[in-house]
């Protein structure tokens, strides 16, 4: 098969790696990709947001699968396009990735299906977010209801945080147009975990549990960003918890999806609350979260193709999807300013080394996330920069060894949290 891969993110970086290594894959094209891509497939130089160009591209090429890793091209219907085309795409619609596109619908979906989650209120006008917020007095968390590259919540301490957050989002547009409408939430309490599943439009097969950590610094401290690192499997996803989820979660989305017509395929990623009260939905995204995906993808023993087509033909319940028993970790390393300042603030173009010697450690590999070549030089270009990832014999080991492969990486400004696998474990 000749598979296109859309993106250029560590998430798609390890997509690539397991897409590549499939028998079914027989020539990879890859857009834009990066430097880490490059031996893995043909970079093709057309932004992952171009819908027409790479609907003509994969038209032209003659493309057996394309496979859509960001939320932008989910968003802006380019499985829609590609079907037009008779070319299959592993992704959901458009209508499908409203659910992450638009939080306010979503929110929607949620309270119609009778999904547990933090009781909340959408508002596209200021003055009504403010008086909202003024009428409360608990902490609350402000998101922004359009695509903000995961950056768009804001947890606050206060009513008085909350009012400064919706200035930001909707007067002074920190999120851009994604902050266009706001949603208002009750903060919850509890650990933080994420459950992807591969859905078929009438099944869920549940990966493996995974856990992030979204805040810049160690002990989950300072604001969120895109993910500073992850872990699989999450020990707090218990057998009993999970069952709840899909119970609860799982099930009832499907059900509403299918009321509002909506043939999702493709992945699910669900942002879970552990609360006293049990799981409560945070979010639902369309896509492999980054950087869950990392050490999921570690750890898939079975075939990533042979699973996405399974999705496509509505034939999930039939295959067993097999995973490496052994803990992945994944630590993210920043650039310089990353999480504290607006993406166009962040140190970009500072020269990388040490890859090499990281890479042959056993049992690592180092996904690219915001790198760059120049002058024959690979160079920072991106907040998050690269993602190393460890299998190990138990969560400590997997720690232990991605640290050491992280002491042989070095660039000018160079961040990342010391704790990651840690946090809630």
């Amino acid at each position: 098969m000749k598979i296109f891969l859309i993106g250029s993110g560590g998430r798609e970086h390890a997509m690539a790696w397991k897409i590549k290594s499939s028998p079914l894959c027989t020539r990879l094209f890859i857009s834009p990709g990066n430097p880490g891509m490059a031996d893995l497939g043909e970079l093709v130089p057309i932004k992952s947001d171009d819908i027409s160009a790479i609907t003509a591209f994969a038209v032209n090429n003659e493309i057996d699968l394309v496979a859509v890793g960001p939320e932008d091209p989910l968003a802006l219907g380019l499985v829609d396009a590609l079907a037009e085309k008779k070319i299959r795409a592993f992704g959901p619609s458009k209508a499908g990735a409203t659910l992450e596109a638009d939080k306010a619908f979503s929110k929607k979906m949620m309270r119609e299906a009778g999904i547990p989650a933090a009781e909340g209120k959408s508002f596209s006008r200021l003055q009504d977010a403010m008086a909202f917020v003024e009428s409360r007095n608990e902490p609350l968390v402000v998101k922004a209801a359009g695509l903000a590259r995961g950056k768009g919540v804001v947890v606050c301490r206060d009513p008085v945080e909350a009012l400064d957050a919706v200035r930001n989002i909707m007067e002074k547009k920190i999120f851009g147009s994604a902050g266009n409408t706001v949603v208002i939430e009750e903060r919850l309490e509890g650990p933080e975990v994420s459950l992807l599943a591969f859905i078929d439009g009438h099944h869920a097969y549940i990966m493996e549990a995974a856990q992030d950590h979204k805040r810049i610094g160690d002990g989950d401290t300072g604001p969120n960003t895109g993910g500073m690192g992850a872990f699989s499997p999450s020990p707090l996803l218990t057998d009993d918890v999970l069952a709840k989820v899909e119970r609860e979660i799982l099930v009832p989305l499907l059900d509403i999806l299918h009321r509002h017509e909506i043939d999702y395929r493709g992945v699910l990623y669900t942002g879970l609350m552990l609360t006293a009260g049990g799981p409560k939905t945070l979010e639902f995204n369309c896509r492999f979260g980054d950087p869950e995906t990392q050490p999921l993808l570690m750890r898939l023993r079975s075939d990533l193709v042979e699973v996405m087509l399974a999705c496509l033909d509505r034939k999930l319940d039939t295959i067993t999807i097999d995973w490496d028993p052994r803990p992945a970790v994944c630590v993210v390393l920043a650039s310089e300013g990353y999480g504290w300042k607006p993406d166009e603030q962040v140190v970009k173009g500072v020269a990388i080394s040490g890859l090499s010697a990281a890479a042959r450690l056993p049992d690592v590999r180092i996904f690219h996330s915001g790198t760059a070549m120049k002058e024959g030089q690979l160079v920072t270009s991106g907040g998050r920069v690269l993602g190393v990832c460890a299998l190990g014999e138990n969560l400590a080991a997997a720690r232990k060894t991605v640290y050491s492969a992280i002491q042989q990486i070095h660039f000018p400004g160079m961040q990342y949290r010391r704790d990651i696998g840690f946090c809630g474990s």
